[in-house]
């Protein structure tokens, strides 16, 4: 389980790149580079990591599913996601 508070930091960021994503778009494509600069660090898009949607597990992050692999493999293991399950051959 990761901190509340790393948690608390990765939807923050979320909120401010949403916050300013109009205004980005607009300074990139009028090549204004000095006012991107004094747009806040946290507005970029790259700085955002993915993390478990349920643990706040930052690393084997699976996009499709939006959780961590070790979150994914119980909850498939308990039936929890449609149309996943074991492959046995």
């Amino acid at each position: 389980m990761a901190k509340e508070s790393m948690k608390a930091r990765e939807r923050k960021r979320a909120k401010t790149v949403a916050k300013y994503a109009e205004k980005r778009k607009a300074l990139k494509e009028a090549g204004d580079y000095e006012g991107l600069q004094k747009l806040p660090k946290n507005a970029s898009p790259i700085r955002m990591h993915n993390r478990c949607k349920l643990t706040g597990r930052p690393r084997g992050y699976m996009r499709t599913f939006g959780v961590s692999r070790v979150t994914f493999r119980e909850l498939a293991n308990q039936g929890l996601i449609p149309g996943v399950r074991k492959a046995s051959w």
